[in-house]
């Protein structure tokens, strides 16, 4: 069992029969009382988000989970393919399963891929990727004020406010936790 006070970003547990992994938390104190902890959730199995409000002193199951380092291969329609570098299996999970990882992907990268029961459920993916631009509005001279951006769309699909001086061709590299512009490479 897990106390609700230890539910932090990342961890995932079991509650009226549903996975969940935990993608945001608020703990909450008042004055007098017991804190309340406000969980921001996914379904693993659905890839449904919900909401969740424990008080202190409540717990939830833990889960036992596998790990595994993976190589994305690709998508055919909603089910993404990796290979185990190990066994050479090849499981598929589902694009509901993987959340917004999914529009990071980019075939041959290093992802690690858990495991529920002997069923793939979730992925983790690095905290930057490098995605190469293949739509890109024109810079318009004279436009080199401080901070002037435009949005240009990724090889994978995701759209990236950048600077000015990305072009179409240009390499760049994106934050996965927040889908921001870090720096073109």
């Amino acid at each position: 069992m897990i106390d609700a006070n230890e539910l932090r970003k990342g961890v995932t547990f079991e509650l009226d029969g549903n996975l969940l992994k935990v993608l945001d938390y608020s703990h909450n104190k008042t004055g007098r009382g017991n804190a309340n902890i406000k969980v921001k959730a996914r379904n693993l199995i659905t890839g449904s988000i919900s909401e969740r409000t424990f008080s202190s002193g409540q717990s939830v199951q833990d889960v036992s989970l596998d790990f595994s380092n993976v190589s994305y291969l690709y998508n055919d329609d909603d089910i993404y393919y990796f290979m185990d570098s190990v066994t050479f299996e090849q499981p598929g999970i589902k694009k509901e399963s993987l959340g917004e990882a999914a529009q990071y992907l980019v075939e041959g990268m290093e992802v690690k891929l858990t495991f529920y029961k002997g069923e793939p459920i979730d992925v983790e993916i690095p905290t930057s990727v490098d995605l190469k631009v293949v739509e890109a509005a024109m810079a318009i001279r004279g436009d080199t004020a401080t901070g002037v951006t435009k949005k240009v769309i990724t090889s994978t699909g995701v759209q990236v406010q950048c600077p000015n001086f990305v072009n179409v061709g240009d390499t760049i590299r994106v934050d996965t936790r927040t889908g921001e512009y870090v720096t073109r490479v």
